[in-house]
């Protein structure tokens, strides 16, 4: 069981090396990655069947007890996320056999998206806040390179935005990390969790400091207004297959950390970090969709989009505010306030699956439509539903599940979090979220007509000889089974949301997380809780 904790990291580090050694062989390279991704899959499946069982897990690597050694732990979320990271690793690699070019498969495409990976389920996986500076620098490192291969002038352009501003993340968050240190004394994250409310109050203002430097490093990896600039001027700019697994995941990663850090050690709002991710979430949802509306080219459009959602996602942990600094778990059960937040953080944990989900394979299929038509631009595509009309019904599950329409995905999420902002009094934030969401459903109307309806336009020579060449079921396959899982989690919204319920009271109550960390040394927990202090590790 332990074991099954390693194996997310460790399958793609061996995928990615495998895939070096027979980098001359694209056969070779193709089959070892779809090994790999559905070795990973298997994996993140059996992780969350364990969890449902046990609730926390953790080990510490090579027998080091906690705070001393490297922890991995996973929880409901975690474990999710893990899953879910399967489910787009294995569709991106089928997606990449039937599109990427031999060129970029020659230079370690198939390495580079596996070190990706590995960086992401490490960042899911690890106990340690040092640690998960570690795996962003892994995470920046190979998307960088993936952002850039095959040297086009659009990708340099908009990968110097993107690495100029994630290493300005990454300089804050070590800067932060120095000073939580030199504090506490201690960077794993449950130790954290108990000794913050131990330091002494001529050191709070230090602490509110380091929460609102570590707000602003993941915010920047998050894309949250008004940090965001990177995100639409480079997503847009590599391959689909690259655009898809960057949309699905690498904001993601900062919105989890987020999700963890401010109800595991930054719990109360005592330094208003909360506050600043209300008003946060709010703006980023119309900043997002606004830009939206005015992009003239379909992958842009869907980048802007990514940004309104991670706002909608950021209303669960922004609703910790009305607590102020009350505890959750010290609020009655029967208290209103102690379900609004609840009912928030679970509707944000399920809009962070679904939009996962339903973001990438819009990138997908937008990579189908560019080489079809040889073009994205939404005023040269039109009629394209003459000629492919099964795939003008699959865009329209994923885009209008983004958008909210019932009983897809989305509406499920979205009813949750502005039910949630009312009972908490924040009537303007619901209202945002209703202003936001009716213009997310005119910007997928407006690119669905565009590329659908109207007048079909005459393909290019160059287009033509793309459609003879593409091969459409590896290309269609990932996205249609993902507007499956997009459907399934619409009919069977009630077991989803209980699932992302049980993962968010976790969150909200960090007990068995502690708990599970410290297992093996529990003087430590109890020495903490007394607020004895027995040295700095």
């Amino acid at each position: 069981m332990n074991f099954l904790l390693v194996l997310p990291i460790l399958l793609p580090l061996l995928t990615a090396a495998t895939c070096l050694l027979v980098r001359r062989s694209r056969r070779a390279q193709r089959a070892v990655a779809l090994v790999g991704s559905s070795g990973l899959l298997i994996v993140g499946i059996m992780l969350v069947s364990t969890v449902m069982r046990q609730d926390v897990i953790a080990v510490q690597i090579s027998g080091w007890i906690a705070p001393f050694g490297i922890t991995l732990i996973a929880d409901r979320l975690s474990a999710a996320m893990i899953a879910i990271t399967g489910v787009v690793a294995l569709c991106t690699i089928v997606y990449s056999i039937g599109s990427i070019d031999r060129r970029r498969e020659f230079f370690s495409f198939y390495p580079l998206v596996f070190t990706l990976l590995m960086g992401v389920c490490g960042s899911f996986l690890t106990g340690d806040i040092f640690d998960l500076y570690v795996w962003f620098e892994v995470m920046l490192m190979s998307s960088f390179v993936l952002l850039t291969l095959g040297g086009e002038r659009g990708q340099l352009e908009g990968s110097i935005k993107y690495v100029t501003l994630n290493l300005l993340s990454s300089a804050i968050f070590l800067t932060a990390l120095g000073l939580l240190y030199g504090l506490v004394g201690t960077l794993n994250m449950a130790h954290l969790a108990l000794r913050i409310e131990n330091v002494p109050p001529e050191q709070q203002g230090m602490i509110s400091a380091v929460g609102m430097l570590l707000l602003v490093a993941f915010g920047i990896k998050a894309g949250i207004f008004p940090l965001f600039f990177w995100l639409p001027a480079s997503y847009h700019t590599p391959p689909a297959a690259v655009s898809a697994l960057f949309a699905a995941l690498l904001t993601k990663v900062g919105v989890y950390s987020i999700f963890r850090i401010y109800t595991l050690i930054f719990v109360t709002d005592v330094m208003h970090t909360h506050v600043l991710l209300l008003w946060a979430s709010g703006s980023t949802m119309l900043v997002g969709v606004l830009g939206a509306l005015i992009q003239r080219e379909l992958r842009r459009t869907l980048s802007f989009l990514i940004i309104s959602h991670i706002g909608f996602m950021l209303i669960g942990v922004g609703l910790l505010s009305i607590l102020g600094s009350t505890r959750w778990a010290e609020l009655p059960s029967d208290s209103l306030r102690r379900g609004a937040v609840l009912l928030g953080l679970a509707g944000a944990i399920f809009y962070l699956f679904h939009h996962i989900v339903v973001k990438s394979a819009l990138f997908f299929l937008a990579g189908v439509i560019e080489r079809l038509e040889g073009t994205d631009r939404l005023g040269e595509l039109g009629g394209f539903a003459t000629r492919h009309g099964a795939l003008a019904v699959l865009f329209f599950v994923p885009a209008f599940a983004l958008a909210g329409i019932p009983p897809l995905s989305g509406f499920v999420a979205k009813y949750a979090l502005v039910s949630a902002s009312i009972r908490a009094d924040q009537g303007v934030l619901a209202g945002v979220a209703l202003v936001a969401g009716l213009l997310i459903l005119l910007v997928m109307a407006r690119v669905w007509v565009l590329i659908f309806w109207g007048e079909p336009k005459e393909q290019s020579d160059t287009a033509r000889r793309r459609s003879d060449v593409v091969r459409l079921p590896l290309m269609i396959g990932p996205p249609i089974a993902l507007a499956v899982i997009s459907v399934a989690m619409g009919l069977f919204a009630g077991q989803v949301f209980r699932y992302a319920e049980r993962a968010a009271e976790q969150l909200l109550d960090p007990s068995a997380y502690i708990s599970a960390v410290f297992s093996g040394d529990t003087n430590v927990m109890h020495d903490e809780l007394r607020g004895t202090d027995r040295g700095t590790p």
